[in-house]
């Protein structure tokens, strides 16, 4: 059984910029299992453990959407016990967690394809979404079974079944047949245990993120953790293809092209 660490009590620091959405890719969990000298289960048990604090914390800081990343479309070629055991933590984790997520406002989404799931699984899932869908603390999409390039070539798709005419078609239209239609795009990306690969996670609504790699393990991804990734995200200079004003000289500023 895998021990519950307590919250974080601490005050929440002062953070002069915060982002609107933030992306993790959740990783990490068998190495930590390795570590820990558990089996693999228990690592994604744990992982699947720290999702409720991660959610608190992001919710407390005032960061309106959060997207974690628990499952891939490349995820099904991992050994079938392991992914049978990530399907079913699902299912564990909604049945444990929706009336906390109601209490606490919090809007769940799902990000990607259902068909694989089992009927039941599915319905839960779909139940979940409906049941939180007027909480407005924070919306946490959860991507499983989701993938970026997919998730562009279904847009496209149904763009074309619509019979959209391609002058019609720009960055806002393109935007709103993607599974995040409606919601900022993402302006921070984190990645926990150290790699540095966004492995197709949200391509389109990514394009001008900050990323922000740490080497902790997702199980042990808390709230200092998660201040460290705000810090820094908060000194980051934004330039979206511009000029940063701390670039210009005073006699080139407000004449940058």
């Amino acid at each position: 059984m895998v021990a519950e660490r307590a919250p974080q009590e601490t005050e929440l620091l002062k953070i002069e910029k915060l982002p609107q959405h933030v992306a993790i890719i959740m990783d990490g969990n068998r190495r930590w299992a390795r570590k820990e000298g558990r089996s693999r289960q228990e690592g994604h048990r744990a992982g699947t453990e720290n999702i409720r604090r991660v959610i608190q914390t992001f919710t407390k800081y005032g960061v309106p959407v959060l997207t974690l990343f628990a499952f891939s479309t490349e995820n099904w070629v991992r050994p079938k016990r392991e992914v049978n055991a990530l399907i079913r933590l699902i299912g564990h984790f909604i049945d444990r967690e929706l009336d906390s997520l109601n209490e606490n406002g919090v809007r769940l989404r799902h990000l990607g394809n259902l068909e694989p799931l089992s009927p039941d699984l599915s319905a839960r899932v779909e139940d979940a979404v409906e049941a939180t869908k007027h909480n407005d603390s924070i919306t946490v999409n959860v991507a499983f079974n989701y993938g970026g390039r997919a998730e562009i070539l279904d847009a496209v798709k149904r763009i074309i079944a619509d019979g959209i005419e391609p002058d019609a078609i720009n960055e806002d239209l393109f935007s709103s047949y993607l599974a995040t239609a409606g919601l900022p795009d993402t302006d921070l990306v984190i990645r926990t245990a150290g790699e540095l690969r966004l492995s197709n996670f949200l391509l389109w609504q990514s394009a001008y993120a900050e990323y922000y790699a740490t080497p902790t393990y997702w199980p042990d991804f808390d709230a200092a953790e998660i201040e460290r990734a705000l810090l820094a995200y908060s000194d980051r200079d934004r330039k979206f293809g511009g000029v940063s004003e701390k670039d210009l000289s005073p006699d080139t500023r407000g004449n940058a092209h």
